[in-house]
Order: structure tokens, then sequence, then C-alpha cells
């Protein structure tokens, strides 16, 4: 069995292990009220989005999201948060040098020995998640499972509903799909980043990822029969329509295709929560692998980590 089919297996235990090290490490993560700037390269750059949307957006204070490279040194932050799984990114490692001594710095690492530990203030280290895979899935959702416990977020209910989503049938067969658009809204629009991403990695698949209230000012001129169009969290009105009538596909866990696989264990609770969809696209992409004689763990390429000269 590949490594990335065990690693998205694995999920909810890893979330569940982040719940319960949330309380320990709080003097470490960002307080409310702080001006916070998160960091990451890839994917990691797509949950420091998610996060920095969802924290925002419940009120634990300013926080905006960069990529490692491109982190604006004239702004002024109480602190930065950079999230790298290797903890050897040549950006990451770049970026925590220059801002030592002039803003507090904690880093979400997989491997507690990387350099990176050495070169932030605080580390957080996460060696329960971390991976063989050059794919990422399990150590970056846990990552965000980390932070969104210690905004508050019910993890126990995200727990369960991964669970089933390590199980479930997928909403759609891959092999029937030539294209896939993935769409968010807030917090959830870096999932869908992070969907896309993992169709290319894994699948060299044509994927693409909107916010979902722009996707109708020119993405959906690509919509088509034998294409999908896959959308995580609230919907704008009038959205699965307007899809339809392209004669595209259309996967949302409330309204379309998801609801009939995951309807059953959300009885009560609705709705799914978004990185439980986020699992279903991460095996998606792992099954157009499969349907295309491609080895997801041996993405072309790619590695590992990204060191530079």
């Amino acid at each position: 069995m590949a490594y990335v089919h065990a690693e998205i297996a694995s999920q909810p235990d890893c979330w569940h292990q982040a719940a319960d090290l949330a309380p320990t490490v709080l003097d470490r993560l960002p307080r409310d009220g702080e001006r916070v700037a998160v960091v990451g390269c890839g994917t990691s750059w797509f949950m420091a989005k998610a996060y920095a949307a969802r924290r925002e957006a419940t009120g634990h204070g300013e926080t905006d999201a960069f990529q490692a490279s491109e982190f604006p040194t004239g702004r002024r932050y109480d602190r930065l948060l950079a999230i790298t799984r290797s903890g050897t990114t040549t950006e990451v490692l770049d970026l925590l040098a220059a801002l030592r001594g002039r803003i507090p710095t904690t880093v979400l690492v997989g491997d507690p020995a990387s350099p990176a530990v050495s070169l932030a203030d605080a580390a957080v280290p996460l060696p329960f998640a971390d991976e063989r895979s050059v794919v990422q899935t399990r150590f970056a959702t846990t990552a965000l499972a980390l932070l969104r416990a210690q905004l508050g977020d019910n993890i126990d209910a995200l727990v369960a509903d991964a669970e089933v989503a390590v199980r479930a049938p997928l909403p759609i067969d891959p092999s029937l799909i030539e294209q896939v658009t993935f769409l968010g809204r807030g917090w959830t629009i870096g999932l869908a980043l992070e969907a896309a991403l993992k169709c290319r990695e894994a699948a060299t698949f044509w994927a693409e990822a909107y916010p979902a209230m722009d996707y109708r000012h020119g993405p959906i001129s690509v919509a088509a029969p034998g294409r999908l169009v896959w959308a995580f969290g609230e919907l704008p009105d009038g959205l699965p329509e307007d899809v339809a009538a392209t004669g595209a596909a259309f996967v949302h866990s409330r309204t379309h295709g998801v609801r009939t696989v995951l309807g059953r264990w959300a009885a009560g609770r609705n709705p799914v929560d978004p990185m439980a969809d986020l699992i279903l696209a991460q095996r998606f992409a792992v099954a157009l692998a499969t349907s295309r004689g491609l080895d997801p763990d041996a993405p072309r390429h790619l590695s590992r980590s990204v060191v530079l000269a």
C-alpha cells in the first residue's frame, strides 16, 4: 500500500492527538488580540490561508497569510507563525533567520530535530503527523486541526466526520472526469487550493481552485460535461444551478453527491465539516493517480522538501 493511502487514513487519529496537545502549547501559539502573520510554502501556505481566515473571522485577531518567500518584512506583526513539515525548506529558514530578534516566531513542524526549531523562538513539534510520502496530507491538516482547537472549534465533531470520510465511497468515479475545479469561501478557500494541488501533485491532473463568489467571473467558462466542480463550505446562492447549466458534475457536502455519502452520518449535525470533505478530495486525487497508471508516492519533479543552493 502506498504511503499516502495510510497517511490519509490516519488523519482522524492525528487530529484527535492534535486536540489533546493544543491545551499544553497555548503559550507558544498566537494569543487573542495579537496581530499575526502565518507563513508556509505550497500545502503549508494553503493551511496558513485557512487558519488566517478562520482566526480573523472568529474574532481572535487580525491575521494575514503569506508564502514564506513573499513575507512583507516592513510590516509590523506581534507574532509570526510558520508551518513546515520538514523544517528544512529554504524559504522558511531564511525568513526565520531574518526575523530573529525582531518578531516573536513560532514554528509548527513535523521533525523536532530540524533546523527550523533552533531558528524559531518557540516550536510545536507534531512528529506523530510527520509523513514518508512526498505528497502532504496528514501533517498539514493536523497542524490546522491543532490551530482550530486553539480557536475553540469542535474537534471531536471534526474527528467523527473524518472517521467516516476515510471509509466512505468517493462521490464520483475519477476515471470519468477530465478536469476538476475546487471552490471555497472564507477559510475554506485554503482547502480548495489544497485539494487542487493534491490532484496536480499526485495525478498530474488539470485542477483549478477559486473563491466561490469569483467563479462566475470567468473560470466557469471551462465547466462542461465530463468535468467536475467541487465546493467546500458555504455556497453562493444560485451556484449549483449555474454549474448544472454547463453540464459539469457538482459535488458539495449538502447539495449534491457527497450528501448521499455523508448525509447518513451527519444526521442531526449539519453541515459536515469542510476538512472531512478535504479527506475525500485527497482520496479522489490518489484514485485519479491510480486510474492514470501513476504512483502517488512518486510525483513528477517533486521532493519532500525544497532545499535551495
